[in-house]
This record gives structure tokens, C-alpha cells and sequence, in this order.
């Protein structure tokens, strides 16, 4: 098996599992894996986690019956055929062990659930006691947020850590809403953050331009839980700040495209995008033309 994991706190990397790994412990952070059965496996892995969490499956390829397979705490779980872009949601700490012949080909979510606690507190919901098993379910969002990120998984120029802090959040209001057991206190509020953790946050992003600064760092240093801060953030400026951070990037490189006559490439990488590709693709989607075309026009 090839597993490519892609996680806020490291870069993109490939490993190269052997057959006789049997086991698999994901650590206390929320990771994204596409996992490809490329040889022979004679034994399942036994999937755990360092801390409590969620693992959310997307199958990429249709899966026959028989060619994969699902133990909890040892008892074997039905499957049949699997369509492609279905989903499974598996709590780690029923002690799941996983089998798939060559060929299948799947993402994997690793989910903590304390992200989906404090999520739940921010919108007015109590804690889920318990969450709903789905096998091959059919679950359009998560089948499109898959999709959406296949492209970065192993390439040179990974989502910001933002980025994946955001995602995580949206998929933990998902997997609560969907298959959790919460119950909502009261209606959700929108909270805006209080002046002073307003500037400290701007002040954060503006210093990191570059990305590596993460949701937990910004909330940190405005007291604040990440949930609580991520929906303060959004309240308060209308968008995420991952992109507000994007916005703040467009701008720093539209200011060095009028002082300086730097190739764009340059002006990508002093902007804090990863190449100049990424920078034409997000000022395209923020200010509606190509970076070369704006600098003509506005020289």
C-alpha cells in the first residue's frame, strides 16, 4: 500500500507500507491520506488513533464485493459492491481493522473529536455522546470536498495551514449535524471578536503571509477556543481567514506588480504563494483577471 499523508503540521510525503505493517496510530492532529492498494495484502490493518477521533473514508474507484473489508473490536462488517465517491464514518475507538484488495484506492480523514466538541459548543449544541456508523454511505458534501482537495494531496504546493484548519472545522460541523447525536442548547449566535483580538489577528496574518501560521496559533493569541475564534473571525470580516490571508496576499502582490517590475514569478513567492501557478489561479478567483493582464492595465 502507498499512503500520502497531508497534514497542517508537515508537508506532503509519500510512505511506502509493507506488507507486514499491520497496524496503523494516527497522532493528535487532523490529517488527509489517499491510500492505493498496489500489491497483495494477506492481513488487515488495524487502524487506532492517540487521541479520540473519527475516520472518514472516500472510496475514489467503485469496489466490488468481496475486495474490501471491515472488523470492529474483531467482528466482520457486511459489505457489498462499493460505488465510487461513497463514504465511510468509522469511530477509532471501536477498534476498526481494514482489508482491500489491489486496486482500491481511498482518502482518508483522520478527525479529532475535541475539534468537533468545540465545534458543537460554538454553535449552541452540547457534546455527541456517540456518533452514527455509515458504511458506503452516500454523502455529497464530503464526496466533494474529496474531490476538491485530491489535487493537492503529494504535489509541491499543499493548502496552507489555514486551509486545512478550515476544512477540518467544516467537516466536524458536518459530521455533527449529520451523524451525531448532539442536541442544540440554543440557536447559534454570531459572535464578532472584541477590538483588540480583531487587531492582533490582522497583525498575525499581515506578519505570515507565507501561510505556515495555523487557526489554533491565531486563536491562542486572542484567548479564544479555535471554533469560537474561526466563526468570531468570519463574523466579524464576512470570509474566512484563510481567505482573508489570501486577500492580504492578492494585495501585497499587487502593490510589488506596481512599484517594481520583478517577473511574476518573483512577485508569487514574495506574496507568500508556494509558485507562480497558485498566484495566477487565486488572483484570477479574487480579482476576476490574470496578474498580467491587471499589471498592463493598471501600470
Amino acid at each position: 500500500m502507498i499512503e500520502a499523508p497531508l497534514m497542517p503540521s508537515t508537508s506532503a510525503l509519500r510512505l511506502d507500507e509493507s506488507a507486514q505493517r499491520t497496524s496503523y496510530r494516527y497522532l493528535d492532529s487532523f490529517s488527509i491520506e489517499r491510500v492505493e492498494t498496489i500489491g497483495s495484502r494477506p492481513s488487515p490493518i488495524q487502524k487506532s488513533s492517540s487521541v479520540p477521533a473519527l475516520l472518514l473514508s472516500t472510496f475514489l474507484k467503485p469496489v466490488a464485493p468481496d475486495h474490501y473489508r471491515l472488523w470492529f473490536d474483531g467482528k466482520a462488517v457486511p459489505i457489498g459492491a462499493v460505488p465510487a465517491f461513497r463514504v465511510n464514518i468509522v469511530d477509532l475507538a471501536a477498534g476498526p481493522a481494514m482489508w482491500a484488495a489491489r486496486g482500491a484506492d481511498y482518502v482518508h480523514f483522520h478527525v479529532r473529536k475535541k475539534t468537533v466538541d468545540e465545534t458543537a459548543a460554538t454553535l449552541g449544541y452540547d457534546a455527541a455522546d456517540s456518533f452514527r456508523l455509515a458504511i458506503a454511505q452516500e454523502d455529497l458534501l464530503l464526496a466533494q470536498l474529496t474531490k476538491s482537495i485530491l489535487q493537492s494531496l503529494g504535489t509541491d504546493s499543499p493548502p496552507t495551514r489555514l486551509a486545512l484548519d478550515q476544512l477540518e472545522l467544516i467537516i466536524a460541523a458536518h459530521v455533527l449535524q449529520r451523524y451525531g447525536s448532539a442536541r442544540q442548547r440554543q440557536p447559534s449566535a454570531r459572535y464578532k471578536l472584541a477590538p483588540w483580538r480583531r487587531q492582533r489577528a490582522t497583525e498575525l496574518i499581515r506578519e505570515n503571509l507565507d501561510g505556515k501560521l495555523g487557526l489554533s496559533e491565531l486563536a491562542r493569541a486572542c484567548e479564544l477556543s479555535v471554533s469560537h475564534f474561526a466563526r468570531s473571525f468570519k463574523a466579524t470580516f464576512g470570509v474566512s481567514s484563510h481567505r482573508w490571508l489570501i486577500e492580504r496576499r492578492i494585495e501585497q502582490a499587487q502593490a510589488l506588480m506596481l512599484s517594481a517590475k520583478s517577473p511574476l514569478a518573483d512577485v508569487a513567492i514574495r506574496a507568500g504563494f508556494a509558485d507562480q501557478p497558485s498566484f495566477t489561479r487565486a488572483f484570477r478567483r479574487v480579482v476576476g483577471t490574470s496578474p498580467a493582464r491587471w499589471r498592463r492595465e493598471n501600470r
